[in-house]
């Protein structure tokens, strides 16, 4: 049988799948996330995974910092080539994403997760824009928005700014106290501590969003500048692939990655970009699959696209 096979690897989960000629999804399994910066097991992690897929006629695999980092691009080609068998090309986790959002189509993928950054399709070439990471700033991530938030605690703790509610709310999330005497050096301990990860401070995104909802001016400001950064992600990019040629105007637009569950985050960046986001057409590892199945060189239609929409919804609807 002709198959293909797809792999969209996160930051903290990764899915794989098979799929035929007509479209339909034949195994998908979930393992752990790949991220070559959170541990030295990926490697092992990746080839548990896929060890025994079988033969393929391609493979295409979404993974973190792929043609970002030398060293960890080669160990992921070398992994992949290695379990797999079959034509296999390795991409970065976000090429995935934009191709199952516009089903390989041209528009502007906003993610924002831990990290951000924009992935635009014009005429006649892939821009991204963003994605340098924790160190440079991911502008408008879960990271941006937890680090804005202890940055505001810090303040008020200080006397410099005034965050009752937040200070409160994410010191009792972190389990150090109401903000009373020593709470200060508790979170620098914190901090600097070996608990602090990229992960523990992108959490705290969901408790700023939560005070938004509930009327907290300060958790909505920094709501604010998140949505701000991505919309500037959305228009430069869109701008670079000539998809708009001025810096004002609707841009179509898609997004993935947890910021955008937020209502108030969707609805400022649809708001500033003069239109509502584009459903994806497919869930990332969709279009993991999709690029395979070009990839193999089958003709792909319409209907194919949305046999494999609904056979990978009824998999997450199963809780692969």
């Amino acid at each position: 049988m002709s198959v293909v096979f797809g792999l969209d690897g996160g930051g903290t989960k990764t899915l794989a799948a098979l799929a035929d000629r007509q479209g339909r999804v034949l195994r998908c399994d979930a393992g752990p996330g790949l991220d070559p910066t959170a541990g030295p097991d990926w490697q092992q992690g990746l080839a548990d995974l896929v060890g025994d897929y079988g033969a393929i006629d391609a493979g295409v695999l979404g993974l973190p910092y792929h043609g970002e980092v030398p060293w960890i691009t080669t160990e992921q080609q070398r992994v992949a080539a290695q379990v797999l068998h079959g034509p296999v090309q390795v991409v970065n986790d976000v090429q995935v994403a934009f191709e199952g959002a516009f089903a390989g189509g041209p528009g502007v993928l906003v993610l924002a997760g831990t990290g951000s950054m924009a992935w635009a399709r014009g005429v006649a070439q892939d821009v991204r824009v963003g994605g340098w990471g924790d160190v440079f700033g991911d502008e408008g991530s879960a990271h941006f928005i937890g680090l804005s938030a202890l940055r505001r605690v810090s303040w008020h703790l200080d006397g410099r700014t005034e965050a009752a509610v937040l200070c409160a709310a994410v010191l009792r999330h972190l389990g150090l106290g109401d903000g009373g005497a020593g709470a200060g050096f508790a979170l620098i301990d914190w901090a600097y501590g070996p608990g602090r990860t990229r992960a523990t401070v992108a959490g705290l995104a969901r408790i700023v969003d939560a005070l938004a909802e509930a009327g907290c001016d300060t958790a909505r400001d920094l709501m604010a500048e998140a949505a701000g950064h991505l919309v500037l992600l959305a228009r430069v990019a869109a701008g670079k692939a000539g998809l708009s040629a001025r810096s004002t105007g609707p841009v179509r637009w898609s997004h993935g990655g947890g910021v955008f569950r937020s209502a108030l985050i969707r609805a400022e960046v649809g708001r500033v970009l003069g239109t509502d986001a584009a459903a994806p057409r497919l869930p990332p590892l969709g279009g993991a699959l999709l690029a395979a199945a070009r990839m193999a060189g089958w003709q792909i239609d319409a209907a194919w696209v949305a046999r494999l929409s609904d056979g990978l919804h009824a998999v997450q609807d199963r809780g692969a």
